[in-house]
């Protein structure tokens, strides 16, 4: 029964691979620039992705698609950016796809639009096989999970470009060790950019925009 599963899976990740990869020519094509977004659940990943919204929108075409099991709380949430915003429920499924991000946008104008964000849904092991197309996936650790997470879910910072330390503003409440975290992410990813913030105060939000503004040139 193994060998049937593990040829299932490889079909699977060769369909969401054809359709990334139709994505992301079209995105080219239109000239936006897409960011994906990955974590645990309560993270910050929505307050901070808000906060991005919010601040990028003042100079860029900004939207979002967010991905939720069942609910569309996250999207209402930062609907508040007043940005376009679509929630993708996914059911029981536990990670976006690229042929669910491609139906999400079917009707928007990818060309009004600088940078698309895509929240995935909360989960640190399926999201690292899937390839949504994007321009550049950030994986989000905050302050308050331990710094060995990375050592816990290795593939995800793997296929990732950046690491974003939330939730800093905590840091010395729950007694983080940066040091520590720092390692276990260059462990596992050696020279993997690595930004601290935090949604509430903005601290280090300000080197988060830049390296977003960077993948866009």
């Amino acid at each position: 029964m193994t060998p049937r599963l593990l040829e299932v899976r490889q079909k699977v990740l060769n369909k969401n691979d054809l359709a990334a990869r139709s994505l992301r020519d079209r995105f080219q094509a239109a000239g936006v620039c897409v960011i994906s977004l990955v974590s645990s659940p309560g993270s910050g990943k929505t307050a901070f992705l808000e906060r991005i919204l919010t601040i990028l929108g003042n100079q860029f075409r900004v939207a979002a698609l967010v991905g939720d099991l069942a609910t569309d709380n996250d999207a209402k949430r930062l609907a508040r950016s007043q940005a376009p915003v679509k929630q993708i429920i996914t059911g029981t499924v536990c990670h976006l796809d690229a042929s669910m991000v491609n139906a999400a946008i079917d009707e928007w104008s990818l060309s009004d639009l600088d940078f698309l964000f895509i929240e995935n849904v909360g989960n640190l092991v399926c999201p690292s096989s899937y390839d949504l197309g994007e321009n550049a996936r950030a994986v989000l650790l905050s302050v308050t999970e331990g710094e060995d997470k990375p050592l816990k879910y290795p593939s995800i910072f793997q296929t990732a470009d950046a690491a974003v330390i939330t939730k800093v503003d905590l840091a010395e409440a729950v007694e983080f060790d940066r040091a520590e975290a720092y390692r276990n992410i260059n462990a596992i990813r050696p020279g993997l950019p690595i930004f601290e913030s935090s949604a509430k105060s903005e601290d280090g939000l300000e080197d988060v925009l830049n390296w977003f503004t960077s993948q866009r040139r």
